[in-house]
């Protein structure tokens, strides 16, 4: 890991939108105590692929606002313990970490530990949340008034997958296939809704066990459907690679997509020519993306010169806009309660995060509905842009 020197983070802070964070005029003058972010984060367990990256991001944002000056005075602190993604385990960290620590945001690891502590964080009214979740039920702010989620629901992941097939091809034939979890189904009814909306034909719906291995069957019902574009959700990787092998023996034209957690670069890395072309949404840049306007991402390849997955960028996003609540809200003199940070998080509007996403983003409730269609290059080994930035108006 390499230090960034003082010239490095003012350009840092400066591009990511956050010098006021930095070097406010309160800075000066601003209260000395510590701004705790507290973590519920999978380090193992069949999560941990994510929440070790979902640690690097986090710490690594901490690292970077702390040597520019922190926020408003303020150092930022992350203190977290591992859940190996259970939900009781998870309650017992906040617990314990909330009990131990004067803590005003907060990462959770799950959908489940989302709405399992709600009731508590609406008790208590002091801490903003946000996590690894993206679950479309913690998008209403009347039922879920202190958390949010960096980046759209999977409704409105797959909203903007529809809304790349509905330019590409009128009338395209879909077939949704998920797996049979609730994290699965979340999407599947308000989906097969939408598209039917935007004139797309939905041919089939396909539900397979979490962890199947043999998908002969379901390709043969995916081949009676021949549709245009087969969406997955639901999965990390198996059996989509199955799928994909299976439907390209048999010489079906479908393409494939996915939603986040299948759309990590390095999950695809191994699998060949079946991963080539399979496509999905994304919401942030790739660690290897060199555009022009995503400085972050060089300043976050000079501290880490490997690659980093997809959850480290939502890590980092999520304290950035975390920390973004936290600013306004101390610089408007406001106290560090659940109902001024969230206030604080809804003023965000048209804000830069440094090239993480690619266009200004605003936050109106507890989603950003933004995103990127993305397919593999299995010569490259590379997901590459197939698409501008989606962004869903509300």
């Amino acid at each position: 890991m390499t230090d960034l020197n003082r010239r490095d983070i003012l350009g840092l802070a400066a591009t990511a939108g956050l010098a006021s964070t930095f070097f406010s005029p309160l800075t000066a003058f601003a209260d000395e105590k510590e701004l705790v972010i507290g973590g519920s984060i999978p380090l193992t367990g069949v999560f941990a692929f994510a929440g070790v990256a979902i640690e690097a991001g986090i710490s690594d944002f901490v690292k970077i606002t702390n040597e520019a000056g922190g926020v408003a005075g303020r150092k930022l602190r992350l203190a977290y313990e591992d859940t190996a993604y259970k939900v009781d385990q998870s309650v017992a960290v906040f617990n314990k970490l909330t009990t131990q620590n004067d803590i005003h945001l907060y990462y959770g690891d799950s959908t489940g530990f989302a709405k399992t502590i709600n009731e508590e964080l609406n008790r208590r009214g002091t801490i903003l949340m946000a996590g690894a979740s993206f679950g479309s039920e913690l998008n209403n702010p009347e039922k879920y008034p202190f958390q949010f989620m960096a980046g759209p629901d999977y409704v409105e992941m797959i909203a903007i997958l529809l809304e790349y097939i509905a330019k590409e091809q009128k009338g395209a034939k879909i077939v949704f296939v998920n797996s049979d979890t609730e994290f699965g189904r979340d999407p599947i009814e308000a989906s097969v809704k939408r598209a039917k909306e935007m004139g797309l034909e939905v041919v089939g719906q396909i539900v397979t066990p979490p962890t199947a291995v043999d998908v002969s069957t379901e390709i043969l019902k995916l081949r009676r459907a021949n549709p245009d574009f087969t969406i997955f959700h639901g999965y990390v990787l198996a059996p989509l690679p199955e799928f994909l092998s299976q439907a390209k023996q048999l010489g079906l034209k479908s393409r494939f997509m996915g939603t986040f957690w299948s759309m990590d670069n390095s999950l695809w890395a191994n699998v060949g020519a079946p991963a080539d072309g399979f496509m999905g949404v994304m919401p942030y840049r790739y660690y290897y993306d060199t555009a022009p306007d995503a400085p972050i991402l060089e300043k976050i390849r000079k501290l880490r010169p490997t690659y980093q997955a997809t959850g480290y960028m939502q890590g980092f996003l999520t304290a950035m806009l975390m920390t973004e609540a936290a600013r306004r809200t101390l610089q408007a003199g406001k106290a560090l309660d659940a109902k001024n940070l969230k206030a604080a998080l809804n003023t965000i509007k048209d804000f830069d995060t440094g090239g993480i996403i690619g266009v200004p983003i605003s936050i109106p409730g507890n989603s950003v509905p933004v995103g990127r269609i993305y397919s593999y290059s299995a010569a490259d080994k590379q997901m590459k842009p197939a698409s501008d930035w989606i962004s869903l108006k509300k």
